[in-house]
């Protein structure tokens, strides 16, 4: 029986809001809004949320193509970015996936920008450990879509998503997959799901779900 383990980006295997807010700020620069920052706090409040949605939130000063272009070159700059400065990575992610590539397949669907977990993995070195990623950006589908279209395309027999905020686990649902949260992320769950506190639970958690 081929096993899947399937992960959210921000909030499960990385902090990247600092830096994103960096990379997003000098973006605003280059495309002459230099009086208008966006801070980490701002990032931590979007996380999760697709890029189109973001925007909206975060650049009220424009709409239509001036806003679409604005996001472009905000994504640009902050792929760029994150491949040179990288992020904060949560403890001993590394050690964690290569004790579960022993039992299971793993892979990443983020609802981020086209090159968002490639310059993640690009940074840290990590192709090795993820077999395949998916994300909005490249397809324009909500995540528990993209959750389902890695789970067929990969002919897992079983898997489980992990994330950290309600929207993971709606998504996950949708899917039809059982979830495991990330208590050490960004978010809360409205109902009693497995959880972990750090990655170096997750063994033992995601054999309780998906047994051995």
């Amino acid at each position: 029986m081929k096993k899947g383990i399937i992960f959210d980006m921000d909030g499960t295997l990385w902090d990247s809001a600092e830096n994103v807010a960096k990379s997003w700020c000098l973006a605003l620069e280059q495309c002459g809004y230099g009086q208008c920052q966006v801070t980490k706090e701002d990032m931590y409040r979007v996380m999760g949320k697709t890029m189109d949605k973001i925007a909206e939130i975060l650049f009220p000063f424009c709409q239509g193509e001036e806003r679409n272009h604005l996001l472009q070159v905000c994504c640009e700059v902050e792929n760029t970015y994150l491949r040179e400065h990288g992020g904060e990575l949560y403890p001993r992610l590394r050690e964690t996936m290569e004790v579960l590539k022993d039992k299971y397949h793993l892979y990443i669907v983020s609802n981020c920008q086209a090159g968002y977990i490639e310059a993640f993995l690009d940074y840290f070195n990590f192709h090795d450990l993820f077999e395949d990623i998916e994300c909005f950006g490249n397809n324009d589908k909500p995540k528990g879509e993209n959750i389902r279209l890695i789970t067929e395309r990969n002919g897992l027999d079983a898997a489980v998503y992990v994330g950290d905020i309600q929207g993971d686990y709606e998504a996950t649902k949708s899917a039809g997959l059982p979830f495991i949260h990330a208590r050490y992320g960004f978010g809360t769950i409205d109902t009693e799901v497995p959880y972990i506190d750090a990655l170096e639970e997750l063994p033992k958690v995601a054999e309780e779900v998906l047994g051995e």
